[in-house]
């Protein structure tokens, strides 16, 4: 099939050049000056278009997404597939609130609930997901939370914690990120605080 459509290909451009070739000077000019600038617009024109209908067709698929979720996230019962929903949906959402404002308080139970049973070194990944998502729920009352998982002893947990705080832009964690981001020993962790601070700054 690549084959085929190398040899079409191929074709065009040596009938292209054939034409081109016998054309009068007249009219190479006139395609020089006329068609090809013509040409030019139209195809940026569509490919305009095509930008913003790949884009509206994207937010529709988004949205319907989100709606889909949400309905699972409110029929579940399960409390590790409800924490999977809701980590799902808020990614989905770019970890905005748009649209999500009336499930607020439910999120905010799961991840709180989340970050505090999922103990173990088995579910240190869980853990460090609840606390990032909290973060994305612009909810200042889980800042004493996301403080104390500063001091996990997982460094994926302390980094999503750091990243947590930045989202919520909790100055009054400023102090223990300014700890973390000079005296943490992972590079990652260290990192994170430093663009929580960042974040502060804005």
């Amino acid at each position: 099939m690549n084959l085929t459509w190398l040899a079409v290909l191929i074709g065009l451009i040596v009938t292209g050049a054939w034409v081109w070739k016998r054309l009068s000077a007249d009219t190479q000019d006139y395609i020089i000056d006329q068609t090809v600038p013509m040409a030019a617009i139209g195809l940026v024109i569509a490919a305009v278009l095509f930008i913003l209908i790949r884009a509206l067709f994207r937010r529709q698929a988004r949205l319907k997404e989100r709606t889909r979720l949400l309905a699972l996230f409110e029929r579940e019962l399960g409390s590790d597939k409800k924490c999977e929903i809701a980590f799902t949906l808020l990614e989905v959402n770019a970890y905005r609130l748009d649209g999500l404002e009336p499930t607020v308080p439910a999120l905010k139970e799961v991840f709180t609930s989340t970050l505090q049973r999922a103990l173990g070194d088995k579910q240190h990944r869980i853990r460090g997901m609840a606390a990032s998502h909290l973060g994305a729920l612009q909810d200042l009352s889980v800042v004493p939370l996301l403080v104390k998982a500063l001091e996990d002893d997982h460094a994926y947990v302390r980094s999503c914690a750091a990243l947590g705080l930045g989202r919520l832009r909790a100055t009054e964690a400023r102090e223990q990120l300014k700890t973390v981001m000079e005296q943490d020993w992972d590079q990652t962790v260290r990192s994170r605080a430093r663009e929580a601070l960042e974040r502060m700054r804005e």
